[in-house]
């Protein structure tokens, strides 16, 4: 039996404004991502910090609530077997200079800061990101 498993993901503002939606998206529909749900909308600043709480003590979580409350995002629930892991490896490292050739990020990212992708790092971390910006109802079955 396969087990399913769900994760997170933001197409970051950089990523948008390149006009890289339908590149990213077709990127996890040609890796076998089901999309259970999908938006675009803008954050604030404060719910850029509550997002990113976790990260309120590192000396970049300024200018990434700056920079994630700049414009809009693209917002995705996504479910496949190894969902998590296999996410991750798509969206390469998180510095664009060292993620390997055919990653989101390789392609897609400028620098480590403004980097395109944000993906669920753990199952508590996707649950917990999941349901900041869906509603159990918003999910398809």
């Amino acid at each position: 039996m396969k087990t399913l498993q769900r994760t997170f993901t933001i197409i970051k503002p950089d990523a948008v404004q390149k006009n890289a939606i339908g590149d990213i998206i077709e990127q996890f529909e040609k890796n076998g991502f089901k999309i259970l749900a999908i938006k675009m909308l803008e954050i604030t600043k404060h719910q850029a910090e509550q997002f990113y709480a976790v990260h309120a003590s590192r000396p970049f979580y300024g200018s990434l609530t700056d920079f994630m409350s700049s414009g809009p995002i693209v917002v995705l629930a996504l479910e496949k077997e190894n969902a998590i892991a296999d996410l991750r490896m798509l969206m390469g490292a998180t510095n664009p200079a060292q993620a390997e050739e055919g990653t989101i990020r390789k392609k897609w990212a400028t620098n480590i800061e403004f980097n395109a992708i944000h993906g669920s790092d753990a199952e508590d971390t996707a649950r917990f990101e999941l349901s900041f910006f869906f509603a159990g109802y918003e999910l398809s079955k």
